[in-house]
């Protein structure tokens, strides 16, 4: 992999050795202070820097056995990175709130570039918002737009299944390790998107591996942040006003992305948060036509 940047008209060619800028990565998440946040003032007050920069060699290598013994087990998820600043980065990723500066796939790259719609809302969903979800994915697939959601169960997964179900593309983007299958249920499926279109995660391998439950539920919000900056836009079924899936509207908005919220949740008077967030500048959606003419 060859890195360009450009800067002040000089153009710095560096060669890269993926595997060792993962290991190198993965050796900043050991100090338990470290955030996609910190991680992203550190490279911005560092330009161009690659996470190698930062991390003692003998170190390196420490986790470059640890990453061997875990990412290299399972033959139906190839683990890729993607490191900022080289030539295969996309550069709508700089828009995330806090930018990545590693991300994690496996499958085809291509589709990241296709344009690409969010699919998002409750793990819980009622029949209605399952109905809804599969009218609005095969009219998308219809006009060539990449599904994308975070293969959580409920409306995400409806959105991946639906996709599929219509010979569409669809991207999936978790807030767990590409290996790990959270839900359980959705292995299969998760392989499936995998090694037949794209799979995406930030979150690293050995630390997710090494910390409880309660340190790793918060690698989902982030992953909602990254998921609306690779798309032109974000579309919530239904939610509550406590849903995570509000997490990615304030992100689209921020991030410069379109928002879309269904008619019928404006219609629930149990929540409060359609109206607030389309004062921000939502888009309420009546019909089809209100996303196709806005997009």
């Amino acid at each position: 992999m060859i890195n360009f940047n450009n800067q002040e008209d000089d153009i710095l060619f560096e060669s890269i050795a993926p595997f060792r800028e993962m290991a190198a990565y993965e050796a900043l998440w050991e100090d338990r202070s470290i955030s996609f946040k910190k991680l992203s003032e550190i490279f911005k007050k560092n330009p161009y820097a690659l996470p190698s920069q930062f991390v003692d060699g003998s170190k390196i290598d420490k986790y470059a056995d640890l990453l061997k013994n875990i990412i290299f087990n399972n033959e139906n998820i190839k683990t890729n990175i993607l490191i900022n600043n080289t030539i295969d980065y996309p550069i709508k990723l700089r828009d995330a709130i806090e930018p990545i500066e590693v991300l994690y796939y496996s499958g085809n790259l291509d589709y990241i570039n296709s344009p690409s719609i969010a699919i998002v809302g409750s793990r819980k969903p009622s029949e209605e918002g399952l109905r809804r979800t599969s009218q609005i994915v095969k009219l998308l697939v219809q006009d060539n737009f990449t599904i994308v959601s975070g293969l959580a169960e409920g409306i995400d997964t409806q959105a991946h299944t639906t996709a599929l179900k219509c010979e569409g593309r669809t991207i999936a983007v978790v807030g767990t390790p590409l290996n790990v299958f959270y839900p359980k249920q959705n292995k299969s499926l998760q392989e499936f998107i995998a090694k037949n279109h794209l799979l995406i995660s930030q979150v690293p391998f050995v630390r997710y591996e090494n910390q409880t439950f309660v340190g790793n539920k918060l690698f989902f919000p982030e992953r909602n942040k990254t998921m609306s900056a690779i798309t032109q836009a974000t579309i919530i079924i239904e939610a509550s006003d406590t849903s995570g899936t509000l997490i990615q509207a304030k992100a689209a908005l921020n991030q410069g992305r379109k928002l879309f919220i269904l008619q019928s949740c404006f219609e629930k008077t149990t929540i409060s948060w359609p109206e607030k967030f389309e004062k921000l500048g939502a888009i309420r959606v009546r019909t089809y036509d209100d996303i196709q003419n806005n997009l």
